[in-house]
């Protein structure tokens, strides 16, 4: 219990404290461009430069509303537990909604996540390669967040569907609970935040009769530091389990991103992540180490409002 109080406290206070700071004193991490300038008034290479900042940290903001689609791969070649090696395929869209083009009166961020999965099978090397759940995030952006101060806030239900083809791929659960995100955005080229969410099962595809939910808690930070090239920590997460004696884990990552811009062409962003487990509580079996790959295409154009 003590990590999750840890954990909330410290995304809230940080966002919170990272609000009073001025962002007027310009990006300090290698681009030398006032960013107060009128566009006209910049060249076409510190244009490119801006806009390359601005989507570094559009990729790696959950709350943002540039329609994206991602493709990962989480490679893990030592695990706890056992001899065997694990891989995690994702599919990952983002939707964003708007109140012009939505039924609602704010923005609502959809975000569905689908799996396949390669997981071992016993304490040897053997493995079996599935389906896993489907996952699906949608958060709506509180309306007291602000393009002025740079924060945002949004809030909103996860849910996960028991799509897997084997029970050793997915919960084998039905599962709902609330979701939780804040981003600041007001210094220039940096991106700080958090992303928490807590599903809990209402309903089992497996014989079980008892009630399980999840803490996650995923830290986000991210700095461009120029010519295209950014680097973060904002991959791994940091579970609790309220059951099975408040097993837990808490990884840590470190990677490195390139934006690719090309005329005419959607934007298209990259990176390897590398993620170490640092501490693990009543967790048998559980990645050691794990390497992550992503690709993610932009699509601005379908961005209408803008």
């Amino acid at each position: 219990m003590v990590p999750v109080l840890l954990a909330l406290a410290a995304c809230l206070l940080g966002a919170v404290g990272a609000s009073a700071q001025t962002a007027t004193s310009g990006d300090d991490r290698g681009s030398q461009v006032d960013t107060s300038a009128p566009a006209a008034a910049l060249t076409p290479e510190q244009q490119s430069m801006l806009k390359r900042a601005e989507l570094a940290r559009e990729f790696g903001d959950p709350l943002t509303t540039l329609p994206q689609v991602s493709i990962q791969d989480v490679y893990t070649p030592q695990n706890f537990g056992t001899d065997a090696r694990a891989n995690k395929l994702l599919l990952r869209p983002i939707i964003p909604r708007i109140p012009k083009f939505s039924l609602l009166p704010f923005a609502q961020l959809i975000r569905p996540t689908f799996s396949m999965v390669t997981v071992p099978t016993g304490q040897g090397t053997e493995t079996r390669t599935e389906f896993g759940d489907i996952q699906l995030l949608d958060l709506a952006v509180l309306p007291w967040s602000s393009k002025e101060t740079g924060l945002y806030m949004a809030f909103g239900p996860v849910f996960n569907f028991p799509t897997a083809t084997h029970k050793t791929a997915g919960a084998n659960a039905w599962q709902l609970g609330p979701a939780f995100a804040t981003i600041y955005k007001g210094i220039p080229g940096l991106l700080l935040g958090c992303l928490v969410q807590n599903p809990f099962s209402l309903a089992y595809t497996e014989e079980r009769h008892t009630t399980s939910g999840t803490f996650l808690f995923q830290p986000l930070v991210l700095a461009y530091v120029g010519h295209g090239f950014y680097v973060k920590s904002a991959d791994s997460t940091w579970s609790y389990s309220w059951d099975h004696g408040g097993s837990g884990t808490l990884p840590i990552s470190f990677g490195v991103g390139y934006i690719w811009l090309r005329e005419d062409s959607p934007p298209i962003n990259v990176s390897v992540t590398g993620e170490w487990m640092a501490y693990r509580h009543d967790a048998p079996v559980a990645p050691q180490t794990s390497i992550r790959f992503a690709l993610t295409v932009a699509f601005p154009q379908w961005r209408p409002w803008r």
